[in-house]
């Protein structure tokens, strides 16, 4: 697959603008400011493909890019307390409406941040994939913030918090270093 190739082809504000799903859709998910943005640019080889922020919480549509006969979907993050509680709601309203449109989704890349602990909400998501029975895979980004001792802590900290799910890929993943890139491709490739 030529990763190479991906465009931007459409971002959509609420669940009734989504087109219907003909292909498959590799979809990521994470909270707000775990490096969504920066995986998508990364893994695509591309500076500006998914517009990376420093404020939380900016991506707050659904946006498709067209790759090579499948469309990879960036979701907003969750989580941001920040928000409006309108914005709250238009959020869940949209991530409902995406999540039961009975889309093609072959795989959900799970973002969680290595340095910490996964939230609640990654914990509500992680579930939610797990008994909804979509595929996915667990994204541990920046893992480059942590030197060699808080990532053997880490390590072993996620073998605990993240026991439910060790059957589950999770690939440590680093925008800067591009750990893990080419164990996404392969993943993303065996998921089509």
């Amino acid at each position: 697959m030529r990763f190479d190739k991906t465009e931007f082809a459409a971002a959509y504000g609420t669940s009734k603008q989504l087109p219907p799903s003909k292909e498959a859709e590799i979809v990521f998910s994470g909270r707000s400011n775990v490096g969504k943005s920066s995986l998508i640019n990364k893994l695509f080889n591309r500076k500006n493909l998914a517009r990376v922020s420093s404020v939380p919480g900016k991506t707050i549509t659904v946006n498709f890019f067209k790759g090579d006969g499948v469309y990879f979907v960036d979701l907003p993050g969750y989580g941001y307390a920040k928000r409006e509680q309108a914005e709250k709601k238009r959020w869940a309203e949209l991530m409902e409406g995406y999540f039961q449109s009975g889309r093609n989704i072959a795989l959900v890349i799970q973002l969680i941040d290595m340095r910490h602990a996964p939230s609640a909400d990654d914990m509500i998501m992680l579930n939610f994939l797990k008994e909804t029975g979509i595929p996915f895979a667990i994204a541990l980004t920046k893992c480059d913030k942590l030197n060699k001792t808080e990532t053997e802590k880490r390590r072993e900290a996620l073998k605990t918090e993240l026991a439910d799910y060790s059957d589950i890929k999770q690939i440590e993943f680093s925008a800067i270093k591009g750990t893990g890139v080419e164990e996404m491709k392969a993943a993303i490739e065996a998921a089509l």
